[in-house]
């Protein structure tokens, strides 16, 4: 099994509620790939290094994941670029 970090930024701007939905949606992504979620964590908002789309803070994600197949990585990626509320997003291969 390949494990994975996924970080995304949420725009700082929705309620609370939407951006738990948008964790949840890319929670089920992962999951409808085959893809196990090891740990869900929500960091907050925080300041960015740099403005974003005329952001200067965001709500922070981190998502652990363990997966065979390549197509929940590459799934997530490509949703999280479509998505108008994810600012930013980061896959890392973790080393074990």
């Amino acid at each position: 099994m390949r494990k994975y970090e996924i970080m995304f930024i949420v725009k700082p701007d929705l309620e609370e509620t939407a951006m738990k939905k948008v964790a949840e949606d890319m929670k089920s992504v992962l999951e409808s790939n085959h893809a196990k979620v090891l740990e869900l964590k929500e960091m907050g908002q925080k300041d960015l290094a740099y403005e974003i789309n005329k952001y200067k803070t965001g709500y922070y994600f981190l998502f652990t994941i363990e997966t065979e197949d390549l197509n929940a990585t590459k799934e997530f990626d490509r949703l999280a670029l479509i998505n108008e509320n994810i600012l930013r997003h980061l896959i890392v291969r973790v080393e074990d």
